[in-house]
């Protein structure tokens, strides 16, 4: 598993607590045994990163109303919740993935899971929030 892949596999555990109302690691326990073997280096990003959406939530949620045009996050559908949750997770409070990287693989997993114009809406929103941060 690369960190592509451990990023698609976080957003999906960031989905499933927000679509669950589950923020526990027994969500995350789940997720990883329908995976099987997670490389170590991919389970610490995963957990540490997970762990900052869970404390960070009600900030990232605000950052998300204060830049996005005409949506609040919770009117969003959810997989654009949670892949907007996790760029700005990796853009303000995770120190060594680059701006850049956190928007292009958030804008990936947007064509690949997001609503329609979800691609455009998660680009603009996070380099918004890269501006100010």
């Amino acid at each position: 598993m690369n960190r592509t892949e451990a990023r698609e596999l976080l957003m999906q555990m960031i989905f499933q607590m927000e679509a669950q109302g589950d923020s526990s690691y027994d969500l995350m326990k789940t997720l990883y045994d329908d995976k099987g073997k997670i490389p170590k280096s991919q389970k610490e990003y995963i957990e540490s990163t997970f762990s900052v959406v869970r404390s960070h939530l009600d900030d990232i949620d605000e950052l998300i109303d204060g830049h996005s045009k005409g949506w609040k996050a919770s009117r969003m559908p959810k997989a654009d919740l949670a892949i907007a949750r996790l760029a700005i997770a990796e853009i303000v409070y995770v120190d060594d993935i680059p701006n850049a990287v956190a928007i292009n693989e958030a804008v990936n997993l947007a064509k690949k899971y997001g609503s329609d114009n979800a691609a455009r809406f998660i680009n603009g929103l996070l380099g918004d929030v890269s501006k100010g941060e």
